[in-house]
């Protein structure tokens, strides 16, 4: 376990970058400062920590940017960290910089380095950020809200020109190897198809049968909401053109859903994530996750959280596919 006593706290952004990870450093940084402690930044997350680009932060440094998407220090993927002689290296420059305390804002594949940190000594608090709404321990993840009401818009406008021209769209969002943003969607939009990894055995005939059924009661437009975990946009659209004589367009939002300033939801919550971890530190626990269930934050131990698993609620799920008729 690490030292109780808490003097610096360092904070970095790993891994896929999410709108109000800028509202979670200010928030890390002022409230540090307000309880006397120096807060150090480091650059390119792990990455910039084994480069050892680590500059102080004051609470100007952190002015004007609540509203600002991507984060300011910028975010890397390391594979060195996966490694024990990379974990050991990088306790030991946190060690050097007088980092006794780190917040880590990322996903699971971050908070496995956190946790590997805390083992060599280094205080660290975990703050789930990323669109995929995958981390198990919280129903809320920083970045989501904002990522799911970009694509919804995005798919608003594509269901527009659709109809213009009476096709089918197969609409492809983020959410790696999870369907929380397509769910979202799919009943955000009234999609009449949602395809998730989680649901892997769609049947594609199922699919065909159906646009033409729907033609032939005179609807205008199809929508499909792809995840990205599915995949396939491209050649999904030809077959299914093919098979039914409609005209069929894929559309692939890609990271145009990680840009942008984010939404209220996104700032406060991850603002009042920012502060908790600090608070956390300040008390001398480590080696946890800042959550959300039930309405209430809380705090999880990263070795449990990351060893939850986290499924579609079947409930939802049936919803989208009800109101799709």
């Amino acid at each position: 376990m690490g030292d109780k006593v808490i003097r610096t706290i360092g904070v970095l952004t790993s891994g896929g970058d999410a709108p109000g990870m800028n509202a979670a450093i200010r928030a890390v940084v002022r409230t540090a400062l307000g309880k006397g402690l120096k807060v150090r930044g480091i650059r390119r997350g792990y990455q910039g920590l084994l480069n050892e680009e680590i500059i102080d932060l004051s609470a100007r440094d952190v002015s004007d940017t609540i509203q600002r998407g991507g984060t300011i220090l910028q975010t890397a993927r390391c594979h060195s960290m996966r490694t024990e002689e990379g974990q050991q290296k990088a306790a030991a420059i946190c060690k050097k910089y007088g980092i006794d305390g780190l917040v880590v804002i990322g996903g699971d594949g971050s908070f496995a380095g956190a946790q590997r940190l805390a083992y060599y000594g280094i205080n660290t608090i975990g703050i789930p950020g990323t669109i995929d709404l995958d981390i198990a321990c919280t129903e809320y993840t920083i970045g989501f809200d904002t990522a799911v009401n970009t694509a919804m818009e995005a798919i608003d406008k594509v269901r527009d020109t659709s109809t213009s021209h009476e096709r089918c769209s197969i609409i492809e969002v983020m959410g790696r190897d999870a369907g929380y943003l397509a769910l979202w969607c799919g009943i955000a939009n009234g999609a009449e198809r949602i395809l998730m990894p989680e649901e892997h055995d769609y049947n594609e005939q199922m699919i065909v049968e159906d646009i033409q059924a729907c033609r032939k009661r005179g609807k205008k437009n199809y929508i499909i909401i792809n995840a990205e975990g599915i995949g396939d946009s491209m050649n999904m659209a030809q077959r299914i053109e093919e098979a039914t004589g409609m005209e069929t367009r894929a559309t692939i939002i890609g990271h145009m859903q990680r840009g942008g300033s984010p939404t209220c939801k996104d700032r406060v919550y991850a603002s009042i994530m920012g502060a908790m971890a600090v608070d956390l530190l300040v008390e001398g626990k480590t080696n946890r996750v800042v959550g959300y269930q039930h309405g209430q934050f809380k705090d999880f131990d990263i070795e449990e959280a990351l060893s939850m698993k986290k499924e579609i609620p079947e409930y939802q799920y049936d919803i989208a596919q009800r109101l799709a008729l």
